[in-house]
């Protein structure tokens, strides 16, 4: 039974990934479809952000009352619904409208599911389930292309919603599990086994903690990392490294194939090396990768750079979500983890905007400064976390501590 809960949790994370690239796959045929600038794409990324940041931040009182199964089936739910009404929505304001349950469907799930692993299991199952992410938003345009070579966007949203509705199935198929399968072996801090009870928090009350502040800003700084790369990688690469359009527009691929192959590889090496660890080698990486950037190198050095950055800062989202109720403690990791989960919403809705703006007045030679400058913040503000937080380097044999 522990096997089948864990199963459907991946499967449900590969369904997390799949909106989170549709649109930008689908938009380009579906802003000429329904006659409507192209500039108006970053409003229903922007509702849809603004949602996943409410669900977070009301997440541990929802999962307190209703528990996380119930959750997590309501929300996929949401997003199932979400899906099939972009499939038959008849004009842009319908987008937008239903970019809210897309958006608190998928925040709650997120955050629901994170915590449910970090708390019962290992680190490996963390980076693996992140890897599952990573699978759903490379696979989910690739599902795109399929529909528009034969068909319409619409045909896309209406596969996509299709398997949303199968996840939504599984999720209620297996409801009593919730409270039937025992993590006694799977702990990774050889705690109780029972959920603890969540401690009543406001986001307001939390992030006046310097350590919780400093836990926020990882997580705003390294996804702010990724939709850097996600967004302006392609500008950056025609712009200021002379890459051909179509070649440049492919580089995004190569990114997102660097975070699915770093998210599993760390979740192999979970078992020999601690959290704090593969935190410290994948930002190491991510610094040699943004040096291939910055270094007059031949263009085709370029993917290279680009595949090294997603691969070394892919690590960190899943081992410090994973750290968090050892941070922080077990009854109050839900509220924390949907307080670090707004923060890096509210990164991916500021950070990139703001680049591009800096980068349309300066030259999109900014784009590896940028990222450096976010590779260095990530870095601070990890080892003052860490610092704060008294870690105990782990020892042969021993579970990694921090006091």
């Amino acid at each position: 039974m522990s096997v089948v809960l864990l199963v459907v949790i991946y499967v449900a994370f590969v369904g997390l990934g799949i909106p989170d690239s549709l649109f930008g796959a689908a938009w380009p045929a579906l802003h000429a479809d329904l006659g409507v600038p192209v500039s108006w794409g970053s409003l229903v990324t922007m509702v849809t952000c603004c949602g996943t940041v409410v669900s977070s931040l009301s997440s541990a009182a929802l999962i307190g009352r209703f528990g996380t199964g119930r959750v997590t089936a309501v929300s996929t739910a949401l997003t199932a619904a979400a899906l099939l009404g972009f499939a038959v929505a008849p004009s842009f304001p319908w987008l937008c409208l239903l970019a809210i349950p897309l958006g608190l469907g998928a925040g709650a799930i997120d955050t629901a599911l994170n915590n449910y692993v970090a708390l019962h299991y290992k680190a490996t199952h963390m980076n693996f389930l992140h890897c599952a992410y990573g699978v759903g938003i490379t696979v989910s345009p690739f599902l795109m292309s399929l529909a528009l070579s034969g068909g319409t966007w619409r045909d896309g949203y209406l596969e996509a919603a299709a398997c949303q509705a199968a996840i939504m199935a599984a999720t209620i198929a297996i409801l009593p599990l919730w409270s039937r399968v025992g993590h006694a072996d799977e702990d990774p801090a050889g705690e109780k086994d029972d959920d603890p009870a969540p401690r009543a928090a406001s986001p307001l009350a939390l992030v006046r903690r310097r350590d919780i502040r400093l836990a926020c800003l990882v997580f705003m700084a390294s996804v702010a990392i990724e939709g850097v790369c996600n967004t302006w990688c392609t500008s950056y690469l025609v712009s200021s490294r002379g890459m051909g359009a179509g070649e440049a527009a492919g580089m995004v691929t190569v990114y997102y194939v660097g975070v699915t192959a770093g998210r599993f590889l760390s979740g192999v090496l979970a078992n020999r090396l601690s959290s704090k660890q593969l935190v410290g080698l994948g930002q190491a990486v991510t610094f040699v990768a943004v040096l291939v950037l910055l270094a007059p190198l031949p263009l085709a050095a370029a993917p290279v750079g680009l595949f090294l950055v997603g691969f070394g800062n892919s690590p960190l989202y899943p081992n410090m979500l994973h750290l968090t109720p050892r941070l922080f403690g077990r009854d109050l990791s839900q509220a924390v983890i949907g307080v670090q989960m707004a923060a890096s919403y509210v990164g991916a809705l500021t950070l990139p905007p703001l680049f591009g703006v800096a980068a349309e007045r300066v030259g999109f030679w900014l784009f590896p400064v940028a990222l450096l400058a976010l590779s260095v913040v990530v870095l601070a503000a990890f080892l003052g976390l860490m610092a704060l937080k008294g870690w105990r380097p782990r020892r042969p044999g021993v579970p990694c501590e921090v006091s």
